[in-house]
C-alpha cells in the first residue's frame, strides 16, 4: 500500500486513450448481459449469472496477470518499471515520463480535492493489489454502519461464509510466523498485548504453503520478503481472477474481454443499454471502438469508476432521471497508513508478509477501528531483493475505522469528468482514535510517520451510488430498469471498521441470490 502510494500520480479513469491512427475501426455487438469491471462485485455477478445459465460478457480495462512459481508477472517494489502504473497515471520528472513505455499497469491514482484515490487495473480488480485482510464486521458495528434490511445474521450464516470458501481464507501457520522473516509480526503482537489490546491472526486469501516453500528455497521470495505489495508473482493468492472468474469461465458462459476501456454508457430509445469501449494494446493505444448493446448492464468498475461513468452519462444527457444522490455518500473507509520506526525493537532485515496479526477495537460501534501490521517490501535500486531491505527498524501499520465524514463526486463540464470533493479535515476524529492506538502500541522511543496525513489518500473508496439513495439493497439503480451497481460504490462510504473486500463480496453474493431468483427471465 505504501509502496503503491509512493508511485501514484494524477490519472483519468474512463477517458479516451491514445488513438492508434486518424481512423479507428468501429464495431457493434449485442450481448445478453454486460458486466463492467472484474473486482469483487463483477466477479461475483459473473459467476452467479453464468451458473444460472445466463451468458455474460465481462469488460475489463486492464490485462490478465498470470502468476505461478518464480513468475515475473507483477512489478517488484525493489525494481519498479512501467507495469506498476496505469498509463494515464504516469508521472513526469522534469517534463519526461517516469517510464519510457506507457503500460496498462496495475495502479491508477485519481486525484480529487483533498484526497487521492488508489485504484487497481487488471482482471481481478482490487484483489490483485490488496494485502488480503478479510474481516467480517461484528453484529453491533454492522448494525451501526450498514442498513438493517441487509439482515446481518443471514449474511453472516450464508454470504460471508460463501465468500470465505471461495477465497479459501486461512491464517498464517505458526511454523511460518516463528521464522526469522516474520520477526516484525511477532514484535507487533507482543507490543499490542503489552499495550492492553487483544490481537488475533487475520484470515487471508492465501495458500501459505507457498510461503513455506519460499523459506525452504524452493522458489524466489515474494511472500517471505514482503515483495507482494504490487501483486504476488509466485501465485497462491486466491484473487478474484483465479476464484470467481475462473469458476465462471468453467461454465462456458463467460466471455472475458480484457484491455477494453469503457468510456461511456447510454440508454437507447428502446430502453436497452449502450456501452462504448475502446479496445487497446498494453501501451494504451486504441485499436478499435466497440459499441455493445444489452438489456442488462452491471456496473462493477469500483466506487470511483462506476460513479464517474454514471455521473458523466447523466451530465451528457445519455441517461436521464438518475437519482439526485448519485455521487454522494462517498467515504474513505477511514484509512490510515503509518511507518513505524523503533530505536529498540528489531523488526528484522527482511519482513515476511503480507499480514499476520491485527488488533480490533470494536467494543463501541461509534468508535470502532482496526490496526494491523503489514510488511514493508524491499527497497533498493536493483539487483537481488534478499540482499537489501528497508532496514531492521521500520515496518508498516495500517488502520481503518468508522467515520461519519463524507465527500462527493461532482461533474465538471470543463474537464468532462466527475471530480471528487473531500472535506479538508475529513476523518479527523477517526484518525485521532487510530493514532492514539498506534502510538500506544509503538510505545517509547518510536517514531510514527502518518503517510495519510502527509498525503491524504485511500485504497478503499466506498460509496457514490449507495444503497438506499441511488440503488436498492440488491444494487438495482432506482428508476433504471436493467441497470445494477454491484461494487464498492454500493456501500454507504464505510465497511464498518474492516477492509471492504469481504463485505463488498458478501453484499454482492446476497444481491445475486435475489437477482437470480427474481430478475433472471424477467429483467435479466
Amino acid at each position: 500500500m505504501a509502496a503503491g502510494a509512493a508511485v501514484g500520480a494524477a490519472g483519468t479513469v474512463g477517458a479516451s486513450t491514445r488513438p492508434a491512427s486518424a481512423h479507428i475501426p468501429l464495431r457493434r455487438e449485442e450481448r445478453r448481459v454486460i458486466v463492467i469491471g472484474s473486482g469483487f462485485g463483477g466477479g461475483v455477478a459473473s459467476l452467479r449469472l453464468t451458473r444460472a445459465g445466463v451468458p455474460v460478457t465481462l469488460l475489463e480495462r486492464g490485462k490478465r496477470w498470470v502468476t505461478g512459481p518464480d513468475a515475473d508477472t507483477f512489478p517488484r517494489v525493489s525494481s519498479l518499471d512501467e507495469r506498476a502504473l496505469w498509463h494515464e497515471s504516469m508521472p513526469e520528472i522534469f517534463g519526461r515520463p517516469l517510464f519510457e513505455t506507457p503500460h496498462t499497469g496495475l495502479l491508477e491514482s485519481v486525484v480529487g480535492e483533498n484526497m487521492t484515490v488508489m485504484n487497481a487495473a487488471g482482471l481481478g480488480g482490487g484483489s490483485l493489489a490488496y494485502q488480503g485482510m478479510s474481516l467480517e464486521p461484528s453484529a453491533e458495528v454492522f448494525a451501526s454502519e450498514l442498513p438493517e434490511e441487509l439482515d446481518r445474521e443471514w449474511m453472516h450464516r450464508v454470504h460471508y461464509r460463501r465468500v470465505e470458501r471461495m477465497l479459501k481464507l486461512r491464517t498464517a501457520p505458526d511454523a511460518l510466523v516463528s521464522s526469522d522473516n516474520y520477526k516484525a509480526a511477532r514484535v507487533f503482537a507482543r507490543k499490542a498485548l503489552a499495550a492492553g489490546y487483544d490481537i488475533e491472526k487475520i484470515p487471508m486469501p492465501i495458500d501459505w504453503s507457498y510461503a513455506l516453500r519460499e523459506l525452504r528455497g524452493e522458489m524466489k521470495a515474494t511472500y517471505t520478503n514482503g515483495d507482494a505489495a504490487l501483486g504476488v508473482n509466485n501465485g497462491g493468492k486466491h484473487s478474484v481472477d483465479v476464484t470467481y472468474i475462473r469458476a465462471a469461465e468453467a461454465t462456458g458462459l463467460l466471455e472475458v474481454r480484457t484491455l477494453h476501456n469503457v468510456t461511456g454508457i447510454a440508454r437507447t430509445r428502446s430502453g436497452a443499454w449502450e456501452v462504448r469501449a475502446q479496445r487497446t494494446d498494453t501501451t494504451g493505444r486504441v485499436l478499435e471502438e466497440v459499441v455493445y448493446t444489452t438489456p442488462t448492464l452491471i456496473m462493477g468498475a469500483g466506487s470511483t469508476g462506476t460513479t464517474r461513468l454514471l455521473l458523466k452519462s447523466a451530465a451528457r444527457g445519455e441517461i436521464t432521471d438518475l437519482p439526485e444522490a448519485l455521487g454522494s455518500n462517498w467515504g474513505t473507509n477511514a484509512d490510515r497508513i503509518y511507518t513505524w520506526t523503533s530505536l529498540f525493537d528489531d523488526f528484522g532485515p527482511v519482513q515476511g508478509g503480507p499480514v499476520v496479526y491485527g488488533s480490533k477495537a470494536w467494543e463501541d460501534p461509534a468508535t470502532a477501528n482496526t490496526v494491523i501490521q503489514a510488511s514493508l517490501p524491499p527497497l533498493m535500486a536493483g539487483g537481488d531483493p534478499s540482499k537489501k531491505s528497508w532496514g531492521p527498524t521500520t515496518t508498516m501499520l495500517v488502520g481503518y475505522g468508522v467515520s461519519k465524514d463524507r465527500g462527493e463526486f461532482r461533474y465538471d463540464a470543463e474537464k468532462d469528468d466527475a471530480i471528487l470533493h473531500w472535506p479538508k479535515n475529513g476523518d479527523r476524529e477517526s484518525a485521532a482514535r487510530i493514532h492514539a492506538r498506534v502510538k500506544k502500541i509503538a510505545g517509547f522511543a518510536s517514531f510514527l510517520g502518518d503517510t495519510t496525513a502527509m498525503s491524504p489518500s485511500t485504497w478503499h473508496p466506498l460509496g457514490g451510488a449507495s444503497m438506499g439513495t441511488v440503488c436498492d439493497l440488491e444494487g438495482r439503480v432506482l428508476g433504471q430498469k436493467g441497470l445494477y451497481v454491484l461494487d464498492g460504490a454500493l456501500l454507504p462510504g464505510t465497511a464498518a471498521a474492516c477492509n471492504p473486500s469481504m463485505t463488498i463480496a458478501a453484499v454482492a453474493e446476497r444481491a445475486m441470490d435475489k437477482i437470480v431468483a427474481h430478475d433472471v427471465g424477467r429483467l435479466v
